[in-house]
């Protein structure tokens, strides 16, 4: 059976379609990623899963059990989903251990665990402004796993976070799948943040899921510009009577045959490990991405696919 079963949620905000009925079906230890532009509707669907936001239309499942929204429930939320919100507060003048221990289901092993997981077993004796905004988060989100839930939704969870912060956030979501094995639903506005972590990605984009697969496949095969956009650079290029989209890494610089294509080098950007190449063929500009550092502005190139 699954974890989480999504079936046909509609949502309007005034005159706004803001989900256009979105399904999907998540197993449990499955890690899912919903990622699109801003205004797309990740956001409130997370909230109706959460339980939090009433739909208009269609159903959600929780170990089989519907998930009520707050016009069915005396207390919005459903038991066993926590719900970490990009607008997350701590209640000032308490140490973060007494925060913590209010709401803790867990034994003092299991609890202590969570913390070293969570990066916050140094902090628990400190209070509110005595930290970081990134150890704040981490706090508020261990403060929801001591309810020992089965399903953690994290809203945004990279936003406004130093480079630092994010590293240690991201280290954190692996772990707590990989060592405490809690599912998550992770939305996102940056793809480039859940292609290492996701088993699975929804695209979303004016309410609807217009893309599904692995990582991967939403990498490598995304079905429209939109999809393509979102996670970095690509080349358009019209190839058997389709539009392909690929990536500046499935392009390489060889040595010239009746395959290749021939153009000069515009414009290179140095990226540390590598450069991105920008190549004119004939009328057509694409982005080539190459280690080689003997490549200068004005060379003349010969590109094919990478197999």
């Amino acid at each position: 059976m699954h974890l989480l079963s999504v079936s046909g949620i509609q949502k309007w905000e005034g005159k706004e379609h803001v989900l256009k009925g979105i399904s999907f079906k998540q197993d449990r230890f499955q890690n899912i990623a919903i990622v699109g532009e801003s205004g797309s509707g990740k956001s409130t669907l997370l909230r109706i899963i959460a339980g939090l936001v009433q739909a208009d239309a269609g159903e959600a499942f929780f170990e089989q059990q519907k998930i009520k929204g707050p016009n069915e429930r005396l207390i919005a939320g459903q038991p066993g989903i926590a719900y970490l919100s990009q607008h997350y507060e701590l209640r000032n003048n308490y140490r973060m251990a007494e925060l913590l221990q209010y709401a803790n289901k867990l034994s003092e092993s299991d609890a202590a665990t969570l913390y070293r997981i969570c990066r916050i077993d140094h902090l628990l004796q400190r209070k509110n402004d005595q930290i970081s905004g990134g150890e704040k988060q981490r706090i508020a989100l261990a403060r929801l796993l001591v309810t020992a839930p089965r399903l953690l939704l994290l809203d945004e969870p990279f936003s406004n976070l130093d480079l630092i912060n994010k590293a240690t956030l991201k280290a954190v979501i692996r772990e707590l799948s990989d060592k405490l094995k809690i599912t998550c639903l992770l939305v996102s506005h940056d793809p480039q943040d859940v292609l290492p972590w996701a088993d699975q990605i929804l695209v979303m984009k004016d309410g609807l899921v217009v893309q599904k697969g692995t990582p991967a496949q939403v990498y490598k095969q995304p079905v429209n510009e939109y999809a393509a956009g979102l996670f970095g650079k690509y080349n358009q290029i019209s190839a058997g009577g389709r539009m392909r989209f690929i990536r500046p890494e499935d392009l390489k610089i060889v040595a010239a045959t009746p395959d290749t294509l021939m153009g000069k080098v515009k414009k290179i950007h140095y990226f540390g490990n590598a450069f991105e190449i920008e190549v004119m063929l004939m009328n057509e500009m694409v982005t080539v991405r190459t280690d080689d550092a003997s490549i200068k502005v004005g060379d003349t190139v010969h590109i094919a696919l990478a197999s």
